[in-house]
């Protein structure tokens, strides 16, 4: 494909992809990226970098909006957002079910404030990884870095195939476009602790045991109202330990009201904790102030 061909695709992605702050102005925060998904006001990002109700959307041409977060699912990384503008230049999406290893990716994002940096690679797989349960990545040799978070993932036609989420080993992790279109249609799963999680290998004695990391917990959840913080390391239940973070979505599986026993690390890796978190509860609106 010629470079001005690839430049044209770029920049009509970079019309359609806008900088977040996740905090209102004002307020100190980090930043990220998001997708005009629709002409009517509709944005979408990753959950962890709005984890408020409320955030300010830059578009490619500098204007500034306050965004209301209208839905999150911490456990997917996904947040839909709302701005009072109509007539924005919006993606096109594509179907993520039917993309091919060796395809050309390109993601555009806001890497280390770099505005509107393009990125090209190849689509290595789309499927689980390894460690990260049973979700399904599309997992491509794009470079991304701090900022790129909520950023498109396209095809060659500039398609969306994805939102770029994180890097596992040298590849980048997007959540399929088809996830966040169901995301989208029916809101959050049903599986709802209200914290963000991210694997990993916690060293003692020499030897290595799987936890869950929480990254973020979202007000009014389940994890909070248990007093679990940012910084936990959540073990496993009484009766079995994690070994990948499909043993969490099988414990929230389930309907009605329920607690569940939980052990948790919280400081050092030498004292296990516990605590009760009561599952099954009514989500509170996104909306909520």
């Amino acid at each position: 494909m010629a470079s001005t061909v690839i430049g044209e695709i770029a920049e009509r992605l970079r019309r359609s992809t806008v900088l977040i702050h996740g905090g209102p102005r004002g307020q100190r925060s980090g930043a990220g990226s998001g997708v005009i998904w629709s002409e009517s006001g509709l944005i979408v990002t990753n959950a962890h970098v709005v984890p408020g109700s409320r955030a300010r959307v830059q578009l490619w041409d500098g204007r500034e909006f306050e965004a209301q977060v209208t839905e999150r699912d911490l456990l997917g990384d996904l947040a839909a957002l709302r701005i009072s503008e109509l007539g924005l230049s919006s993606v096109s999406v594509a179907d993520s079910s039917r993309l091919r290893a060796g395809e050309l990716a390109l993601a555009i994002g806001n890497p280390m404030g770099f505005v509107g940096a393009l990125s090209s690679g190849v689509v290595h797989a789309v499927g689980p990884v390894r460690g990260l349960g049973p979700s399904t990545w599309v997992q491509a040799s794009v470079r991304l870095a701090p900022g790129n978070s909520g950023g498109p993932l396209a095809n060659a036609a500039g398609e969306v195939i994805g939102i770029n989420c994180m890097v596992a080993g040298r590849l980048a992790l997007a959540i399929p476009s088809n996830t966040v279109s169901g995301f989208l249609q029916t809101g959050a799963s049903a599986a709802w602790l209200g914290a963000s999680v991210y694997p990993t290998w916690i060293p003692a004695a020499g030897k290595k045991f799987f936890g869950l990391v929480i990254l973020e917990v979202q007000e009014g959840s389940p994890a909070a109202t248990a007093s679990l913080l940012p910084g936990d390391i959540l073990l496993g239940a009484e009766d079995q330990r994690f070994a990948d973070i499909a043993d969490l979505c099988g414990l929230l599986e389930g309907s009605g009201a329920r607690p569940v026993r939980l052990e948790f690390l919280r400081g050092d890796y030498n004292h296990v904790r516990k605590v009760t978190v009561l599952l099954g509860r009514a989500r509170q609106s996104a909306q909520a102030a």
